[in-house]
């Protein structure tokens, strides 16, 4: 007895309305960043002073030195470069963002303060210890203490006035390197200063609302987060922004899409009154970047004289007469966390589940190799016709299951491309979701079909092979556990 399309159809419907049911039950609760409503002072900045600003002569001679320094596990490769002119002066080490960099990328703007007076000394970032999956913010605040001794040992530094800099994720270092007393002062450029996790989420969901993308990504990317295990993700920095009593420069760019920049601010001045420190300045650069650069190309107008004044006329820039200037940021939406997700959405259960549904789908051409290398087995020729049309039906389930995986990592991808970059259009975000959700409803109408011709051939007297039964628990099970797993990410929801 055959089933007809028609009723295979409502079947699949069925499951379909199943899976989104059970989507919602399973997902932990909602990402759904409320609006930020800043404190009154964010709502009008004044205006930046004009002597922070002032022109800065760049006329010195600048010696360029190469140095290798021990760190914990290697040896990192930095670059000095100081004024030649006579007598001691300011220093200051640059700490890198996140990623494998090197110290190459502050070659413009490690010459330009040289030419200005300051000794600046650019390394490599370390690769052991260092990972995608985990870093330890500690370390990395060491190997910055390292370099700023060498620094400080030199006979043209003064290291009364001998500093740390950081961008991006160097603000969760450089608050633990400033623990020692051995840092004169603090800069931070586009620092989060709220958990990895909250700066990612924030980023990620200002990017979906500039893609329009539907409310669908973000769950499915929200809940991805939400079970990615990695420690580091989590990390707290408001006690090591507490313990800061060096002078403090935070610079941040009203055009960054990377940090929610207004609660940094609120959450770094909070910290170093807390901890009793009202030396610091922080000024918002109009058009400004997250790198201080002006839509990709040089840094703006304002960054480099800024930074330089400031370091050249330590301490009496330390407590301005307004410590926040600038252009007026404006932040839309709160940094919220990701819900952590609940045990079966975890990373260890995800993997485990991937992992059984390719052993599945391994299982099937592994064993048909094995039934042919066999030989004949005679108990196929009960109702033989079955098995060649129920074996392509499994074959496509397979390749569409391993198609979705793909579509899926490649969809991911692609929107984590776009928020690095800022880039990208909507129309492509569409067709990604629309082609993932679509592979997610084939693979479910090619189980219910395939489902229905073994149920059918039993009926009619099939007795499928031990063989046979292996394949058939491989891959229809294994399917089973993607269109599960499809469910908790969100893939069968209503709406769109």
């Amino acid at each position: 007895m055959k089933l007809g399309r028609g009723t295979l159809g409502v079947v699949a419907g069925v499951l379909m309305v199943v899976l989104a049911v059970l989507g919602y039950a399973l997902s932990p609760p909602a990402f759904d960043p409320p609006p930020l409503y800043a404190s009154p002072e964010f709502r009008s900045l004044p205006a930046q002073p004009a002597g922070e600003i002032r022109h800065v002569a760049t006329t010195a001679r600048v010696r360029t030195e190469t140095v290798k320094v021990a760190a914990r596990g290697e040896t990192l490769s930095a670059t000095i470069r100081s004024p030649m002119s006579p007598g001691r002066h300011p220093a200051m080490v640059f700490v890198q963002g996140s990623g494998s960099s090197r110290g190459s990328e502050f070659t413009v703007q490690s010459e330009w303060l040289a030419k200005a007076g300051i000794v600046t000394m650019a390394y490599d970032k370390r690769t052991v210890g260092y990972s995608f999956r985990s870093r330890d913010f500690s370390l990395l605040a060491d190997d910055a203490l390292r370099m700023l001794r060498v620094l400080r040992q030199r006979p043209d530094v003064d290291p009364a006035r001998a500093g740390i800099w950081g961008v991006s994720e160097g603000g969760w270092v450089v608050p633990i390197a400033a623990h020692s007393a051995e840092a004169a002062f603090v800069v931070l450029v586009s620092s989060p200063n709220v958990s990895p996790l909250r700066q990612v989420a924030w980023a990620l969901n200002e990017q979906l609302l500039r893609l329009h993308a539907p409310g669908g990504v973000r769950d499915l990317l929200t809940r991805a987060m939400g079970g990615v295990g990695f420690d580091f993700l989590r990390y707290d920095g408001v006690p090591a922004l507490r313990a800061v009593k060096q002078p403090v420069l935070a610079l941040y760019g009203t055009n960054d899409p990377s940090i929610p920049f207004v609660e940094s601010t609120e959450t770094l001045t909070t910290a170093l009154r807390e901890g009793g420190n009202p030396a610091y300045t922080i000024r918002f650069l109009a058009g400004a970047d997250h790198a201080m650069r002006g839509n990709g190309g040089g840094f703006v107008p304002g960054y480099l004289p800024t930074l330089a004044n400031w370091i050249t006329r330590l301490p009496g820039t330390a407590r301005p007469a307004v410590p926040i200037a600038g252009a007026t940021p404006v932040q839309r939406f709160e940094a919220s966390d990701v819900p952590a997700a609940p045990w079966y959405g975890g990373s260890t259960t995800l993997w485990l589940t991937l992992s059984l549904a390719a052993v599945g789908y391994v299982a099937a051409p592994v064993t048909e190799m094995v039934i042919r290398l066999r030989g004949r087995d005679l108990r196929l020729q009960t109702n033989i016709d079955l098995w060649p049309a129920i074996r392509r039906r499994l074959r496509r389930m397979a390749w569409t299951g391993l198609g979705e995986l793909a579509a899926v990592l490649a969809f991911i991808t692609l929107i984590v491309l776009f928020s690095v970059n800022q880039a990208g259009a909507w129309p492509a975000v569409q067709a990604g979701w629309l082609v993932v959700r679509l592979l997610a409803i084939a693979m479910l109408a090619q189980e219910v079909a395939a489902a229905a011709a073994v149920v059918s051939g039993l009926r009619d007297g099939w007795e499928p092979t031990r063989w046979q039964k292996n394949i058939l628990a491989g891959v229809l099970g294994g399917t089973g556990l993607l269109l599960i797993t499809a469910a908790y990410y969100g893939l069968f929801t209503f709406p769109w």
